[in-house]
């Protein structure tokens, strides 16, 4: 029977990312991939992520900020400031037209015409991804959150990219339920989604290298992007795969903290 998983952020860790889809034994052509975003910055595996995930027939791919920092630059061909991890995604695709290019030659401000990455890739960022999905569950998969006391249709990309709040509500309400019957706390939302799945976050900020489940909200990003584990889940069941951890993937790159 198909199944349907969703995938934290994946950050440039195709390393990673091939470990979870052959643990979870996915089947590329019956499965339903849901990816929550963020594939880019961190790791220089995007161009090989990007090739991974157009493999898969049954793919929802959402954007998270860091996607939309690469598209700024597939729009405008400028590396903005505030783009924390973007020269391991140039990278990425800088060893596609010049094998040689290494790490500190990014630093020091090589560049790549955006019309060198593949179109395909291309339309991958600025036309595949899209903000937020809605499964015939009335489930709801968002890269960061939403205003949850307002229908989810018509809110800004910042809020949906780039807002913490919906999940620093959800631990406040699971904490102030202490003692009372598990899956009985939920957060109030307009729309009625019964379940709502998240990244951007990380969770190994409370020191977790597994998901973590807050009222109704799941959040199956464990660190990626930083130096915890890729990790993915099947939606119905909540079993998850997890990678092993990406600095240990990674050994010879700094990844974002190095940014």
């Amino acid at each position: 029977m198909a199944r349907t998983f969703v995938l934290g952020d994946i950050h440039g860790a195709h390393r990673a990312l091939q470990q979870v889809l052959d643990r979870s034994g996915f089947n590329y052509d019956s499965d339903t991939l849901i990816q929550l975003g963020d594939i880019t910055d961190g790791w220089t595996g995007v161009y090989a992520c990007v090739e991974e995930l157009l493999k898969v027939k049954h793919l929802v791919v959402l954007k998270g900020n860091h996607d939309i920092y690469f598209q700024e630059f597939l729009n405008t061909g400028i590396h903005t400031k505030n783009w924390k991890g973007g020269e391991a995604t140039l990278l990425s695709y800088a060893r596609l037209i010049q094998q040689d290019v290494d790490m500190q030659s990014i630093l020091s401000g090589f560049r790549i015409p955006p019309d060198d990455v593949p179109l395909s890739h291309r339309e991958f960022f600025t036309k595949k991804q899209q903000l937020y999905y809605i499964d015939e569950e009335r489930r709801l998969f968002v890269h960061a959150g939403f205003k949850r006391h307002q229908p989810i249709d018509g809110q800004p990309q910042e809020k949906l990219c780039w807002d913490r709040k919906l999940w620093m509500q959800a631990l406040s309400c699971e904490s102030a339920a202490r003692g009372m019957p598990a899956g009985s706390v939920k957060l109030k939302i307009h729309d009625g989604f019964t379940e709502v799945f998240i990244g951007h976050t990380p969770t190994i900020i409370w020191k977790k290298d597994t998901p973590m489940k807050a009222a109704n909200i799941w959040n199956p990003d464990t660190g990626a992007g930083w130096n915890g584990k890729l990790t993915m889940m099947d939606v119905a069941t909540k079993a998850f795969w997890q990678s092993d951890k990406v600095t240990e993937l990674y050994p010879d790159e700094p990844g974002r903290m190095g940014s």
